[in-house]
């Protein structure tokens, strides 16, 4: 339009050749200046990341860096996946979201099931029966009727009430890009055989779930299923596998709304495990739909689109830009829980009792892989909530006189807040048992992982990078879980030492005769003189973790040891320790359920990540560790239990599978606009109890991002002053010749 405008006007005042490119030039350079401020007129910031039809959105802001690998409740298992996943299934039972200690409550279940005793020859038990006598024990689950499904092309059916979209050609799938593609959606009523189903998916060889290798030592008869599975596929490869035809001895259909769990005598943390995606329902109707040619092609699956019955659904994934979770009109129904203690009142954490949940009508998740931008945006407003860098610690933190973190004065004049916890959570770095140099349980392996462990000083680590917060780890269960015993007494020996009641990390000259001792003194091998050469495998890049890889570096310069970084992504990293392709590695794990076999599992023989893809991913097998895990993992909680923890830490601390590295404090921010945060360290479904003020932060956007347009000013009058002697110049040449 602008180029249209200046020609006329040249031509009306005369102009010709180079006179016209002049004026065409600062009439632009005015019309910029003029354009810029009509558009600051109407938006007050021009770097709102968010299209305009979002101002007063009911939404939750936030980002992620990595996308979820899995999304299916037989495969996920990772907490950026749960994320999602526990926004969009149900399971039968939750964590209240207010209650500590952490307590169970029904979800999809009318109640809490309570399991009954049966001894060898079917006949019951009391409650209080000696493990040694309870064979089975069995769990009746009733689930509310009139639940139903998200809309989805699975469910949807013509007139004469056939399926619409289960006989598809690949073709028919060529143009599909995503769900929505599909013109027809239809819906079901939940029902108790839908729960059945997905556990029939953890023994299917196809999807390879985690936890395939421990509920197949509970759940009666889930073993000898995969085993059929197993077989059906090496006869058949390209078999489709219908698991309404196989029957599971340990989980059926009593009813429309009943099913039954059988379990292999008494394991009572299985209670826990019905509050998590892997045994949330999922459709057969699904599974059929994405098993079509052609599907998996176009990322139609169920670890890209999930179907459930929870109060969102995923309307956007998109790996390279953002995931989106909108209402799913379909929920059920659930209100805010009215139950809370003074504390919750106080805070405001019951303002919302009784209301129809969920509270917001999506949640938009940004791809962001660095931390300084989502800080930056975070103060801009575009993110509701924040975790906090080391960078970005100083800025908003500071520590009082009594050494209790508070915000510092520029993040409360934000009207920001502070959320702390202690996470039931570990840092290790593993090393795989499985490897020639670091693995092996001889005692000069043993001494070996044992120096490192002594080099590696996450004291200073945390001081370093996490500002104090975390707190050295001494093994592997973590403060608030049962088994944990805090001061001296639980030190662990070979790594701390009490000294004059402080716990004190152990010399590096220590750590330098154990190093000897394993057969490479001085940080080389004995025998050849070689030097010693450990590799770390790594899905931390960027700046922000070069840092913390030179650190590690370092630690292993006081030895005489290199260390080399192998970087990679989550995703390739997760397919490296599931081959046993790394030597050393970094990971963490978040309890899925508050007691500490959901920890020991990870270093349990049968669970080795390599032979059984379990969650033990150092390939640590030790039969005596084995042998009291199996004890311990049946006790209730009680001073026996406790003696049986302490003689697995003993051994586990001797053999040194991990570096236990830290217990990890959380530290979160969250704006004014954002209500009922309260941290859940066991729920992963507490998004539909998030509340927002959308005018609240339409406001405070406006005012913390508004444009500043001197410098324009400046420009078009800079442009004026240099063009206009030219312009006056030629005019008067123009005349003169004239």
């Amino acid at each position: 339009m602008s180029e249209i405008i200046t020609a006329d006007v040249g031509d009306v005042l005369g102009y010709t050749g180079e006179m016209k490119r002049i004026g065409a030039i600062l009439l632009k350079t005015v019309l910029l200046g003029i354009s810029l401020s009509l558009v600051a007129g109407c938006s007050d910031s021009w770097n709102n990341p968010y299209p305009e039809a979002t101002e007063q959105a009911n939404t939750v802001y936030s980002a992620f860096a990595e996308r979820p690998k899995h999304l299916d409740p037989a495969r996920s298992y990772s907490s950026n996946e749960v994320e999602f996943t526990g926004q969009i299934y149900e399971p039968p039972l939750q964590y209240h979201f207010l209650m500590r200690p952490y307590t169970l409550i029904p979800l999809t279940a009318e109640q809490v099931p309570q399991p009954r005793y049966l001894d060898a020859a079917g006949k019951a038990l009391p409650g209080d029966a000696p493990s040694a006598r309870i064979a089975e024990s069995v769990y009746d689950i009733s689930i509310r009727p009139g639940i139903r499904y998200q809309p989805h092309p699975a469910f949807a059916r013509d007139a004469a009430g056939r399926y619409r979209y289960h006989a598809l050609a690949v073709a028919d799938v060529a143009a599909k890009v995503k769900v929505s593609d599909f013109e027809h959606t239809g819906t079901r009523e939940l029902v108790a055989a839908d729960y059945v189903y997905q556990i029939k998916r953890l023994a299917n060889p196809r999807l390879s779930s985690p936890i395939f290798g421990l509920m197949a030592e509970h759940i009666v008869g889930l073993k000898a299923l995969g085993e059929s599975l197993e077989k059906t596929l090496k006869a058949q490869s390209d078999a489709v596998l219908n698991l309404n035809d196989y029957s599971l001895a340990g989980a059926e259909a009593v009813d429309r709304y009943t099913y039954r769990i059988r379990i292999k005598g008494k394991y009572p943390q299985f209670i826990y495990w019905l509050a998590m995606p892997f045994f949330a329902p999922v459709p057969w109707e699904a599974d059929v739909f994405y098993a079509q040619p052609g599907m998996a092609e176009k990322n139609l699956t169920l670890d890209w689109q999930p179907v459930g019955t929870g109060p969102f659904y995923l309307a956007e994934n998109d790996p390279n830009r953002r995931m989106v979770l909108k209402k799913n009109p379909n929920f059920h129904g659930e209100t805010y829980p009215a139950d809370g203690d003074a504390a919750d009142r106080q805070a405001g954490l019951l303002a919302d009792a009784g209301k129809p949940l969920p509270l917001v009508d999506a949640a938009v998740f940004s791809l962001e892989k660095e931390t300084i931008p989502y800080w930056s945006k975070f103060l801009q407003g575009y993110y509701d909530s924040s975790g906090i860098s080391s960078d970005s610690f100083d800025q908003a933190v500071q520590f009082s006189a009594g050494g209790d973190p508070q915000l510092t004065d520029g993040m409360r004049k934000q009207d920001i807040h502070l959320v702390t916890t202690v996470a039931a959570s570990i840092w290790y770095v593993g090393f795989n048992m499985l490897d020639p140099v670091v693995g092996g349980l001889g005692e000069d392996r043993q001494k070996l992982r044992q120096a490192l462990s002594i080099a590696f000083d996450y004291d200073e680590f945390i001081s370093i990078f996490l500002n104090g917060r975390g707190i050295p780890a001494q093994g592997p269960i973590p403060p608030g879980l049962f088994g944990y015993v805090d001061g001296v007494a639980g030190l662990n020996p070979y790594v701390y030492e009490n000294q004059a009641g402080r716990i004190e990390r152990r010399s590096i000259e220590t750590a330098r005769r154990l190093l000897a001792e394993a057969g490479y003194p001085n940080g080389r091998d004995a025998q050849t003189g070689a030097p010693l050469v450990l590799y770390f495998d790594t899905m931390a890049s960027g700046p922000d973790a070069k840092s913390r890889l030179d650190w590690m570096k370092k630690q292993l310069d006081k030895l005489n040891v290199q260390l080399v970084v192998r970087g990679t992504d989550y995703n390739r990293f997760q397919d490296k320790i599931r081959k046993g392709n790394a030597q050393l590695f970094e990971w963490g794990w978040n309890a899925d359920y508050p007691d500490p076999e959901n920890f020991f599992f990870l270093l349990y023989g049968p669970h080795k990540k390599v032979a059984s893809g379990g969650e033990n991913a150092a390939n640590y097998d030790n039969p005596e560790f084995n042998h009291l895990f199996e004890r311990m993992k049946d006790m209730d909680n009680g001073p026996e239990r406790q003696q049986v923890i302490d003689a697995m830490l003993e051994i586990v601390r001797r053999d040194a599978p991990w570096i236990f590295a830290y217990y990890p404090k959380s530290f979160g921010l969250r704006h004014g606009w954002v209500h009922n945060v309260k941290p859940n360290l066991m729920a992963n479904n507490t998004l539909k109890y998030r509340r927002v003020d959308p005018a609240l932060r339409d406001t405070r956007r406006a005012e913390w991002n508004r444009p500043v347009l001197w410098p324009i000013a400046l420009l078009v009058g800079g442009m004026v002053v240099v063009i206009a002697p030219a312009v006056i110049a030629w005019r008067r040449r123009e005349r003169k010749t004239a």
